[in-house]
């Protein structure tokens, strides 16, 4: 089953949030196995993220790998809040 998690750091900007995500692309991390959607969002220092998995597992996997890349920019990711999801519409 797919899920939704969310996250709402006290404090991030769009220039941490593409340092991280640089980051993830040179550690060969991303393309994140599961990973449907990525959505990144806000203004100023108060950027959120949205990310849509294949499974709880997957993201589970993410998150270890992820995990440590937060801790060495001293990040921290707000949640997550996990939805299951119901239905995706892409077009």
């Amino acid at each position: 089953m797919s899920i939704l998690a969310t996250f709402s750091p006290p404090s991030m900007t769009a220039e941490q949030y593409d340092q991280i995500v640089k980051r993830l692309y040179e550690e060969g991390i991303q393309p994140a196995p599961g990973l449907n959607t990525e959505i990144a969002y806000g203004s100023g220092n108060q950027m959120k993220v949205m990310v849509l998995f294949d499974s709880t597992e997957q993201f589970e996997a993410f998150g270890a790998r992820l995990g440590p890349i937060l801790e060495e920019f001293k990040m921290d990711p707000g949640g997550p809040n996990i939805f299951e999801v119901h239905n995706v519409i892409q077009s």
